[in-house]
């Protein structure tokens, strides 16, 4: 006869396995963040060890920083696109490397190994690619004859191309195993009943891979978001400011401009709007999961 475990071993288990966990966690981010909100309410340089009690007035610096809410809706422009541009190129793809194309697993493989490269790396990969080998190759064709990276027009869209390309390869994966792991039994009674290969996809396939849509966009929601070192590398926010995106505005901020406490506030502003954005996209996604 099993004997009901008592409260204490129960929380003896608990602390054994899942402690030092906690205890990380509270180290690394807990403690951090309230720190960091603490500093929001000084006037710390980063550098003295004097910290000036200022209230909220970094709060209100932040919200009267035209350059941080130029940064803020450059970033919305940047995440909607690359959401969109991700999402569609490895749906694409998964459904591609699915309907029984040769080489599919050499494609995978190949398609995923942008995602395995750093995104400094990368920017610079690239950087090198639209100054020196698209100018020169592509030459003839119009808007090719400069750099992108030296047109403010154009080097957001640069920015985007690159993490389209970086993103695509991982959340191709997720699509596929969505793919896969749609039943055959609803697609051969489809096709029995006389669908069409477009009618299985809308009815069948999209309602049944709804968990891998939810996935794959927060995923990109996030990832979007927080860029940071493709942001550095590949445009270093220019021409003129013009691409740089909230991460790199609070990053100079704080250590650049070295005003740490209005730099900590606009990223305790930023990390609440990303929280709000988030939540709305997890709770759509996962009742439209639901209804599917």
């Amino acid at each position: 006869m099993n004997r009901k475990e008592s409260p204490l071993r129960k929380t003896k288990l608990f602390l054994m396995f899942a402690g030092p966990s906690l205890v990380a966690f509270l180290c690394v981010v807990i403690l951090p963040f309230l720190y960091g909100i603490y500093l929001t309410m000084t006037d710390w340089d980063g550098f003295s060890a004097q910290k000036n009690f200022v209230g909220i007035q970094n709060y209100i610096k932040a919200f009267q920083d035209t350059e941080f809410w130029g940064s803020i809706f450059l970033t919305f422009k940047y995440v909607i696109c690359v959401v969109i541009l991700v999402n569609l190129t490895a749906f694409l793809l998964a459904w591609l490397l699915t309907s029984g194309v040769k080489g599919e697993n050499f494609l995978r493989a190949g398609f995923f190994t942008p995602n395995l490269i750093g995104g400094i790396v990368l920017g610079f990969i690239w950087q090198f690619v639209f100054n020196r080998v698209l100018p020169e190759v592509l030459t003839a064709i119009p808007g090719f004859e400069q750099s992108w990276l030296s047109s403010p027009s154009k080097a957001f869209w640069a920015i985007v191309i690159v993490a389209t390309w970086q993103q695509s390869g991982y959340m191709l994966l997720i699509y596929i195993a969505g793919f896969v792991g749609v039943s055959q039994d609803y697609i051969e009674a489809a096709e029995i009943d006389g669908a069409t290969a477009g009618q299985i996809t809308r009815h069948i396939r999209l309602p049944l891979m709804a968990q891998s849509f939810v996935i794959c966009f927060f995923l990109t929601l996030t990832s979007a978001f927080k860029v940071y070192d493709l942001n550095l590398s590949l445009t270093d926010g220019g021409p003129y400011g013009t691409t740089k995106m909230a991460a790199m505005t609070i990053f100079e901020k704080a250590f650049t401009s070295h005003n740490y406490g209005l730099g900590q506030a606009e990223a305790i502003i930023f990390f609440l709007i990303i929280l709000v954005v988030a939540i709305i996209q997890v709770v759509s996604g996962k009742r439209k999961e639901v209804e599917a």
